[in-house]
């Protein structure tokens, strides 16, 4: 027996009108392309679908097993279709994202709430535990954006500005460095230096600072919290280097005291790697644009 959507669906819908001649109407069909239909069903089943005797035409034994079929089937099948119209129509996708920015929490989950709003059928995550090979992952299609501010040329793979931050210093508000009007590579010779539990590469201080300068800090303690960082760090246990969408809370608290790397200051810009071909799926393009706003409100708050 070989079995089509379409018998199906001509099931359901002359069990639904009472009779054939309103189910062709129902299935845009002629009322004899639709009988013709029925026969050949009932030749390939082998048996009666129908209890022609009775009116409105009622479904044997045989046909209520093909009409419990179909209610299981074609709903399943409708929404299916109905996903990917939204897709083609850019409705709905998928927005996985890996972060390679340790702090980068702190402004994206302001711009996922404005982008849920927006976008309820696109399916939303974090990956955090992909942070080290994002990439790859982004190639294989297991994440389809990495926040990144190391940006490579791969084929295939398109990296979006978002927008540029200052990498800052901050210590307690008594710290003897607070006094100064920039810290130096030099300055942290004897410092306890407080980062996110990442490796050296992905750190703006080793990255900018003190990697280029071959100095290395008297001790580093790694610590998963921004808050915890701060705490530390206001208790006088150590300085630390965050961005400063992250310290625009704490930038004029009598607690802390924040200055910048170098005379010059320094400066580092943020990416959105993406897949080439999905840069211009409209939800895309609505990330990609709230992900370069809405950072930028953080800073100037």
């Amino acid at each position: 027996m070989h079995l089509e959507f379409r018998h199906l669906r001509t099931i359901r819908a002359i069990h639904q009108a009472g009779g054939v001649g309103r189910a062709a109407e129902l299935l845009n069909l002629t009322q004899s392309a639709l009988s013709h239909q029925v026969k050949g069903l009932e030749d390939q089943c082998g048996v009666e679908l129908f209890v022609r005797r009775t009116k409105p035409l009622r479904l044997s034994a045989a046909g209520m097993k093909l009409l419990r079929l179909a209610e299981d089937i074609l709903p399943k099948i409708d929404a299916v279709e109905d996903e990917f119209i939204a897709l083609v129509a850019g409705k709905s996708g998928r927005l996985h994202i890996a972060i390679e920015c340790h702090a980068c929490f702190e402004w994206l989950f302001p711009v996922l709430e404005r982008f849920r709003h927006a976008w309820p059928d696109v399916d939303v995550d974090i990956r955090p535990g992909l942070a080290f090979g994002a990439l790859p992952a982004l190639a294989r299609e297991d994440v389809d954006v990495v926040i990144s501010s190391d940006p490579e040329d791969i084929d295939g793979l398109t990296f979006t500005p978002l927008f540029d931050y200052e990498p800052r210093f901050v210590a307690a508000a008594n710290h003897p460095l607070a006094q100064k009007p920039f810290v130096e590579a030099e300055n942290f010779r004897d410092q306890l230096l407080i980062t996110y539990p990442v490796e050296r590469g992905r750190l703006d201080i080793f990255t900018g600072l003190l990697g280029p300068a071959r100095i290395e800090p008297r001790g580093v303690r790694h610590v998963e919290l921004t808050a915890v960082i701060l705490m530390l760090v206001a208790s006088g246990r150590g300085v630390s280097v965050l961005p400063d969408w992250v310290l625009r809370e704490v930038k004029y608290s009598s607690d802390y005291v924040t200055l910048p790397l170098t005379e010059g200051g320094m400066t580092k810009r943020l990416f959105a790697a993406t897949r080439s071909e999905d840069v211009m799926k409209p939800f895309m393009a609505h990330f990609l644009r709230l992900a370069h706003t809405e950072p930028l409100k953080l800073q100037r708050a």
